[in-house]
């Protein structure tokens, strides 16, 4: 049985982000297929008791900084460590912070498949030394990894422009739910939905001042928050408190309600700037949600002719949602087409398998050839 030890998540199950939704999809799966699988986390963002976890997953919590700036990289230290005592087989290793410990594990002999994620040092919620830290760690990352996965043909050409790398192109993966009720107290087809994380490069703040205007057409659904409260946050709160159309959900970590939510919405706003294929971009299209999304490459290279496009100002916002809210049929084409296009591109089962694949042949090519140290 091979084994295989996955870094940079919060753990297993966690419900924060992207990473953690591929975590809790593909451990069960690499059990499946016959891999020990081993999870490291952190205490307060995994649940023990969750009745969705799988017995067979190994969940191993770390000892970490909790704040947001040194949680990732004291985290990665201790599963770093972790790991070069266990000596898995291979260890799956997400975000390149993790790259200044990419150097541990490949001393021990231990080889990496690293998900280098998007660019993060281009995130505007990172200050001039965040930044730096992340460039360092992606080029550790390119020197250090054995195998680097792109979600993203966009990033995978970004990093062999930058670092002279070639990657394996793995994107996020989306669940058809089948027909879910409409979520309690919302019109079917008649609100408008947000889902992001609290942070400026996802147009929260953009979209938060066109929610005021929006409210006149329809109910407006706020779904996300900063993790660690802020502005965006209390105006979020404001917004919900001073306007009986405007609901503000928080981060929600139950699929069915988030999944009912993209399905019933009758416009779903995207409005992520920076990284490669985004998964609430493709849940939303499995989902069958028609979308108007921040005119960006990436979202262009995930979401093609299936939705619409539009600047990040309030005032494009809200023109553009409401211009798609006025058009019904329009909402049922590109629902249509987003559900065809996530379900030919993006989906959970090809995602896996490609993850196992990777694996394998990262294991496969350190039993081949001596540890060199590095990748070049």
């Amino acid at each position: 049985m091979p084994s295989v030890a996955i870094l940079g998540s919060r753990g297993y199950p966690s419900y924060y982000g992207g990473f953690e939704t591929l975590v809790r999809i593909l451990a069960p799966y690499l059990a499946d297929q016959g891999w020990d699988v081993t999870v490291l986390g952190r205490p307060r963002s995994t649940r023990i008791d969750d009745p969705a976890g799988d017995p067979r997953i190994r969940a191993v919590r770390t000892r970490g900084i909790e704040s947001r700036s040194a949680s990732t990289l004291s985290y990665g230290l201790t599963g770093a460590l972790w790991a070069r005592s266990a000596r898995p087989d291979v260890a799956l290793v997400l975000n390149v912070a993790n790259g200044y410990f990419l150097p541990i594990l490949s001393r021990a002999g231990i080889p990496t498949v690293v998900n280098v994620d998007g660019i993060e040092w281009e995130r505007a919620k990172w200050g001039r030394a965040a930044r730096a830290v992340f460039r360092g760690g992606a080029a550790l990352t390119a020197r250090y990894g054995t195998t680097l996965v792109n979600d993203s043909e966009e990033i995978a050409r970004y990093w062999t422009r930058r670092y002279g790398t070639t990657g394996t192109y793995i994107p996020y993966g989306g669940t058809d739910p089948g027909q879910l009720p409409a979520p309690e107290g919302l019109p079917s087809g008649g609100y408008i939905l947000m889902v992001a994380r609290f942070v400026p490069e996802n147009t929260v703040p953009e979209f938060l001042a066109a929610a005021e205007v929006l409210a006149d057409q329809a109910p407006v659904v706020i779904v996300g928050s900063s993790g660690y409260g802020g502005p965006l946050d209390e105006q979020a709160r404001q917004l919900a408190a001073s306007y009986q159309r405007i609901h503000w959900y928080g981060h929600v970590s139950d699929d069915r309600l988030l999944h009912s939510l993209w399905q019933h919405a009758g416009v779903y706003f995207h409005g992520h700037s920076v990284g490669g294929t985004n998964p609430a971009l493709v849940q939303a299209m499995a989902c069958g949600a028609p979308i108007v999304a921040r005119d960006t490459v990436y979202n262009r290279e995930v979401l093609g002719e299936a939705g619409r496009y539009t600047e990040p100002s309030a005032s494009a916002i809200t023109e553009a949602i409401t211009s798609l809210l006025r058009a019904p049929a329009e909402q049922v084409e590109l629902a249509a087409a987003a559900r065809a296009r996530a379900a030919e591109r993006f989906t959970w089962e090809n995602v896996c398998q490609q993850y196992d694949q990777v694996l394998r042949d990262a294991i496969a090519l350190s039993r081949a050839k001596p540890a060199l140290g590095s990748r070049r």
